[in-house]
């Protein structure tokens, strides 16, 4: 038999081949994959988002993790839609605003949301409100993350929500808000829903959104 606590260690420390190998092996034995995800790969990347908040490891085995899970992940994804259950626990959509090109912070926060079982839709970088209206209505996707890194394109955030409105969509997704310059005064005023400064505390924020204990 498969010792499922190895799959936990290679999502830990970021060993993809290791990881698809165990997910493979275990699939072979018959386990549960809904199992698998809840109690092993969802675990092993709250201890990685653990250990990234303590300083105990940094941005590249973070980005390890990701790959790691997302590899077991894209294994157990068409088994779980086969027994008509799916992976995902919420939809996110996730950019940076119009005239900002970092993605560093954005691509964690995708990561470890994706690491915890979200289905996460990366529209990129410098995204003016349309694309972020359009992304919304075609993924009928329940969270949007707004990333900005300068003070300059940050009031941009308050753009995109008021196209929410517009588009009549403002009530159907949350909205979470992050960034260097962003803080919790910014986003209260600008009418978002929440606002994270980790990648590790905006997967607590959006469960906390979506209701997800």
């Amino acid at each position: 038999m498969t010792d499922l606590n190895l799959l936990y260690e290679a999502i830990l420390k970021g060993k993809k081949k290791t990881a698809i190998e165990l997910t493979n092996a275990a699939l072979e034995e018959k386990a549960d994959p809904k199992s698998l995800i809840d109690n092993h790969m969802i675990k092993a990347m709250e201890e990685v988002g653990r250990q990234f908040e303590n300083h105990e490891i940094f941005v590249p085995e973070l980005l390890m993790a990701g790959r790691a899970m997302k590899a077991s992940l894209n294994i157990l994804q068409p088994v779980l839609q086969g027994q008509g259950a799916g992976v995902s626990i919420g939809k996110v959509v996730i950019g940076t605003v119009k005239g900002d090109l970092h993605d560093i912070g954005k691509n964690l926060v995708a990561s470890m949301l994706e690491g915890c079982g979200f289905e996460v839709i990366d529209i990129g970088i410098d995204m003016d409100s349309a694309k972020f209206v359009e992304a919304i209505r075609e993924h009928k996707a329940n969270i949007l993350g707004l990333s900005a890194l300068l003070t300059t394109t940050m009031p941009y955030m308050k753009t995109v929500i008021e196209a929410l409105k517009e588009a009549g969509l403002r009530d159907q997704v949350k909205v979470i808000v992050g960034g260097a310059p962003v803080s919790q005064s910014f986003a209260t005023e600008i009418g978002a829903d929440g606002y994270s400064d980790t990648a590790n505390s905006a997967v607590t924020k959006v469960k906390d959104l979506l209701g997800i204990l």
